[in-house]
C-alpha cells in the first residue's frame, strides 16, 4: 500500500480508522512550538529587521491564501501524503465564508434551473459537519469548523496572521517564499517544491513574476458576447454586508455623518424590503472602477457610507414603518473582494468554454451563471446591478487552467485563475473555488509523489486520467466522468439485496456515478444510486464473488440531498429550504459484515450517528467471498440509500 493511500486512509471521516500513535493534541502543540524557536535558537535580524526572529521552515507544499480554496487545497494535498505549510494573512480561514465577510457559500446548484448540481467532496464534508453541528447558525463556528479540519491534519503547518510578501527565484521555478506575522515578531523563510496561490489578489503570482491579466477583455478577443467592446482595467466591485433583528421594543437609528443620503430613484433596481432585512444586500457594491487592491481603505469607506445610508433610509424614510423594530447587530468590516488578478495558464477559460467545451483534462465543475456587475456598482443607479448569463448544464474546469504557464511549479487555486473576465463572473463563486482547491491539492501531491511539474502532469493523458479517477474516489465530482479504478475490488463483484426501488436497482452501486441526475425540477431522472424501503429490520446490500478477495478497506458513499442546498446563510429566506441538521436521506446506523472463505458471517464495523456522505473503513486485511452494508437506521427518511460501495486490498 503507498504511503498516500495509507495516509488518507486515515482522515478525518465518521468511521475512520484512527490509526495515529500519537495523541493529536501533542502533535499539533509540538508544530506551534516549532515556530517560536527559545532564545537561544533564535536568528535575530531577518530581511535587515532588527527585532524580527528569522523561523525556517521546510515542507512540500506551500499554501498561500486561506479561504475556502487554500484551505481545501491544503487538506486535499496534506490528506495524499504531502507536507503543507498554509499561510492565511487574517486570524481566521475561510476568507469572504468566514464571520469577517459572511458571504453563504453558492456554487452549481443554486436555483438557477440546476439543482441536484450541489458540489462534492471536501466542501460537501464541510457543509455537512456544519448542519449537524451548528443548526443554530453561529458563524465564528464555521470559522472554528475550517480551523479544525486544518490543524487536525497531521500535515499541515498553520500560519495564521502571517502575510507572504516575497520569494526567492531560481530560474522560472520558485525556490522559496518569506512570510512574516507582526503579532509573533517572527519571518518565515520557506522552502517548498511546489507552491499554490490562493490569495484571491495573486501576490504569489505577483512577487514571482507569473504573467496575469486584470480587468475585462474586449469583445474580439475570444469571441465573448458579454466582454466590453473595448478592453479596460475595470472589473467587479467589493461589498459590505450587514444583519440586523427584530426586537420587541422601537429601536431608533442615527447615521453618521458621513453615511450617504439615499433617495428612492437609487433604489429603483434594488429590492429593500423586509425579507432580507436580516442579512443586508450584495448589490452594496463599489469600487470595480478603482484599483481593488490600492484602494481598499477608499473602499471601506464608501461601502460603509452606503451600507449606513440604505439602513438609514430604511429606518427613517417612511417607506418601511415596519422597521421600527429592527435594529443592526453587525456590521462587515472587512470588504468583500471579487474581481482582481488572474494568473494565466496553457489555458485560458473563456465564456464559450463554459458554454460548450469538453475537457479531457477537466478535474472539477462549475455552474454559477456568468454573473457580471457594473464596475460603478451602487453608483449606477441606473442600470441592474448584475447581468446573467446561464450556462445549459455545468461546465468543465480543465487542469490547464490551474498552473502558471510561465512559473514551473505554481499552481493557483480560487477566484484567481486562469480565466478570462467574463468566465471569471461564474468561476469565482465559493463553492467553485472549493473544488479548484481540491483538484489543485490533490494534482500538487501526485507531482511531488512523481517529482513532476504541474505542466509535465497536465501533458501526460495516463497521469491525468489517474488524477482524475483519484479525484472522484476522493468524492470529487468531474462531469461524465465515473469510477473505472482498476484497483477498485468491487467493480468485479455480483450485487444482490434485501430489496429495491424499480429506478434504483442494486446493480446501481456498481455503475460508476455518485450521485442522481435531476430534472429541472430538483426531481431524480436518472437514479445512480440503490434504494430500498426499511424495514423493522432495516435494509442491505451486499457484494460476493465466486473466490475470496483480500480487502483492507471499504468506502461507501451516501445519499445527502443533493436536490437541496445546503450553506451557512444569516438569510432566513434561503434558509427556510435548507435542513440545518443532519441530511435526512443519510444513513445514520449501519453495520458492515463479510463472509469468510469458510462461509462463516462476521461483523466488521459497526457505525452509530453518521451524517457524512463519504465513509471509509480501514481494517486488518480479511479475505472475504462477500461484504455487506446492514443499514440499520437513516436520519429521517424511509428508504435506505447507498451510491457507491468500493473494496480495495
Amino acid at each position: 500500500m503507498h504511503r498516500r493511500d495509507f495516509l488518507y486512509s486515515l482522515a478525518v471521516f465518521p468511521g475512520a480508522a484512527s490509526g495515529q500513535t500519537t495523541d493529536i493534541t501533542d502533535d499539533i502543540r509540538r508544530k506551534m512550538d516549532a515556530l517560536a524557536p527559545p532564545d537561544k535558537a533564535r536568528k535575530l535580524g531577518a530581511r535587515n529587521e532588527p527585532h524580527m526572529t528569522e523561523v525556517a521552515i521546510d515542507t512540500d507544499l506551500l499554501v498561500a491564501g486561506g479561504g475556502v480554496a487554500g484551505v481545501c487545497a491544503a487538506v486535499a494535498a496534506a490528506r495524499h501524503g504531502a507536507r503543507v505549510t498554509l499561510l492565511q494573512d487574517r486570524s481566521r480561514l475561510g476568507g469572504n465564508s468566514s464571520s469577517e465577510v459572511k458571504m453563504h457559500i453558492v456554487g452549481a446548484d443554486i436555483s438557477h434551473n440546476r439543482p441536484g448540481w450541489r458540489e462534492s467532496g471536501l466542501i460537501e464534508e464541510f457543509r455537512l459537519d456544519d448542519a449537524a453541528n451548528n443548526p443554530q447558525r453561529c458563524w465564528e463556528l464555521w470559522d472554528l469548523l475550517l480551523y479544525d479540519k486544518v490543524v487536525s491534519e497531521p500535515n499541515i503547518r498553520l500560519l495564521l496572521d502571517t502575510t507572504l510578501f516575497s520569494v526567492d527565484m531560481k530560474g522560472n521555478s520558485i525556490r522559496q517564499a518569506w512570510a512574516r506575522c507582526d503579532r509573533t515578531e517572527q519571518m518565515y523563510r520557506i522552502n517548498a517544491k511546489l507552491f499554490v496561490d490562493a490569495t484571491g489578489d495573486s501576490r504569489l503570482g505577483l512577487e514571482s513574476g507569473a504573467e496575469m491579466r486584470s480587468g475585462r477583455e474586449a469583445r474580439s478577443e475570444f469571441n465573448e458576447s458579454i466582454a466590453p467592446e473595448k478592453a479596460d482595467n475595470e472589473t467587479l466591485g467589493s461589498s459590505i454586508l450587514f444583519t440586523s433583528k427584530l426586537n420587541r421594543k422601537v429601536m431608533p437609528f442615527t447615521a453618521p455623518k458621513w453615511a450617504r443620503k439615499i433617495t428612492k430613484e437609487q433604489l429603483k433596481f434594488r429590492k429593500v424590503g423586509p425579507e432580507n432585512w436580516e442579512y443586508g444586500y450584495w448589490w452594496i457594491e463599489w469600487g470595480g472602477n478603482k484599483d481593488i487592491i490600492r484602494d481598499n481603505e477608499r473602499i471601506r469607506f464608501e461601502l460603509l457610507s452606503i451600507v449606513m445610508g440604505v439602513w438609514d433610509y430604511i429606518k427613517n424614510s417612511g417607506e418601511y414603518p415596519d422597521s421600527a423594530n429592527w435594529a443592526m447587530d453587525w456590521v462587515g468590516m472587512m470588504p468583500g473582494k471579487r474581481g482582481s488578478r488572474r494568473l494565466l495558464g496553457d489555458h485560458i477559460l473563456t465564456q464559450n468554454d463554459l458554454m460548450s467545451a469538453k475537457f479531457p483534462d477537466a478535474v472539477a465543475i462549475g455552474g454559477w451563471p456568468m454573473d457580471d456587475h457594473p464596475p460603478g456598482g451602487f453608483d449606477r443607479a441606473d442600470i441592474p446591478p448584475n447581468t446573467n448569463l446561464r450556462t445549459e448544464e455545468v461546465y468543465e474546469i480543465p487542469l490547464r487552467s490551474l498552473y502558471s504557464r510561465n512559473i514551473t511549479n505554481l499552481f493557483m487555486a480560487g477566484r484567481n485563475i486562469s480565466a478570462t473576465h467574463a468566465a471569471f463572473t461564474s468561476t469565482r463563486v465559493m463553492a467553485t473555488c472549493a473544488v479548484i482547491g481540491q483538484a489543485v491539492g490533490t494534482a500538487a501531491a501526485q507531482c511531488l509523489e512523481r517529482r513532476i511539474s504541474p505542466r509535465q502532469l497536465a501533458s501526460d493523458q495516463k497521469l491525468v486520467s489517474e488524477l482524475r479517477q483519484q479525484l472522484l474516489r476522493d468524492d470529487q465530482t468531474i462531469k461524465n466522468a465515473r469510477n473505472e479504478d482498476p484497483l477498485d475490488i468491487a467493480r468485479t463483484a455480483k450485487v444482490s439485496a434485501s430489496a429495491e426501488e424499480p429506478q434504483a436497482r442494486a446493480t446501481l452501486l456498481l455503475d460508476g456515478l455518485t450521485r442522481n441526475h435531476p430534472d429541472k425540477k430538483g426531481n431524480a431522472q436518472q437514479w445512480h444510486c440503490w434504494s430500498a424501503p426499511m424495514s423493522s429490520a432495516g435494509a442491505w446490500i451486499e457484494l460476493s464473488w465466486d473466490q475470496p478477495q483480500r480487502i483492507r478497506r471499504v468506502q461507501l458513499t451516501f445519499d445527502t440531498g443533493f436536490q437541496r442546498q445546503l450553506t451557512l446563510s444569516a438569510s432566513d429566506s434561503i434558509t427556510r429550504t435548507l435542513i440545518r441538521q443532519p441530511q435526512p436521506e443519510t444513513v445514520k446506523d449501519y453495520v458492515i459484515e463479510y463472509t469468510d472463505a469458510n462461509g462463516a458471517r462476521k461483523e466488521l464495523k459497526s457505525v452509530q450517528g453518521n451524517h457524512q456522505r463519504l465513509n471509509r473503513h480501514t481494517f486488518e486485511p480479511i479475505e472475504a467471498k462477500s461484504v455487506r452494508v446492514h443499514v440499520k437506521a437513516t436520519n429521517g427518511l424511509e428508504y435506505a440509500r447507498i451510491f457507491e460501495m468500493r473494496c480495495y486490498a
